[in-house]
């Protein structure tokens, strides 16, 4: 029997405030930017400059989720940055956060469904970043399409994508894989292919995979210290399944049959 579909998201950003998740958040991470992703301190750490951002970059978050990461990086570089979210529940705590932190004029989030279209104009973003979001998304040639149309002239985009096709992967696998939600794989070199396609210039795509793996341990680890008080929160089969996700993560990762890619892309235009 395949595993049942599992409610990560609205359990992590509608929990977002109680202290079991942030110091689960701290104990995989090392720090607590809300996340729910496979993007290491480090690799927070170094997105702004890799985005080159200043205080005059006006930046463009897909998949903010509780929009801790965007405010972080208005705080740290003084920028404006919008987020986007299709989750109601992240985009209510970002709001609620970005208002608490004194950002409201620099910060804005935003419910939205982006596999349509982005509700932006034309060539207003000088950066555009996705933290393993993209891999959620139904045809990426469109999303990519939106993100060159709303960045400027120059602009950058980074993305991860965490489910690049790296070995041999069983039905129960891909199905455990995607158990929290909607997932396409990818081959290697497709996002490549698909970013020149778009118009985009390729700068690096940088293999992260061992660095997932090891978020992957951690935050299993981290959630069965504080089991008890997870069930009293999200349950016992929420808790179970997704205890079963993050050890199939790691078990694909460290084995290299699913491969985390950092890709960095310009728009010359």
């Amino acid at each position: 029997m395949l595993p049942e579909k599992v409610n990560l998201y609205d359990g992590a950003y509608g929990n977002y405030s109680l202290q079991p998740f942030a110091h689960i958040r701290i104990e995989t991470y090392g720090d607590d930017l809300g996340q729910t992703s496979w993007v290491t301190k480090e690799e927070s750490a170094a997105i702004p400059g890799l985005l080159k951002l200043t205080t005059d970059s006006n930046v463009l978050e897909i998949g903010c989720g509780s929009g801790a990461y965007a405010l972080h990086i208005s705080e740290k570089v003084g920028c404006h940055i919008v987020g986007t979210d299709i989750n109601a529940s992240g985009i209510e705590n970002a709001n609620r956060l970005s208002h608490l932190r004194n950002l409201d004029e620099r910060a804005n989030f935003q419910q939205c469904d982006v596999s349509t279209k982005l509700p932006f104009q034309s060539d207003i973003f000088d950066a555009v970043f996705a933290n393993d979001v993209l891999c959620h998304i139904k045809e990426r040639s469109s999303v990519l399409a939106e993100i060159y149309r709303v960045l400027k002239r120059k602009g950058l985009m980074l993305f991860s994508d965490a489910l690049v096709i790296g070995g041999i992967i069983s039905h129960e696998e891909i199905a455990t894989r995607s158990s929290i939600g909607f997932y396409v794989f990818s081959p290697p070199g497709e996002n490549e292919r698909l970013m020149q396609q778009t118009g985009f210039r390729v700068i690096a795509a940088t293999d992260t995979t061992d660095s997932a793996a090891s978020i992957a341990r951690k935050w299993r680890d981290a959630r069965e210290k504080y089991k008890d008080e997870l069930i009293k929160a999200e349950g016992t089969q929420t808790y179970d399944g997704l205890q079963r996700f993050l050890d199939c993560v790691r078990t694909l990762t460290e084995e290299k049959r699913l491969l985390r890619f950092l890709y960095l892309a310009q728009k010359e235009g």
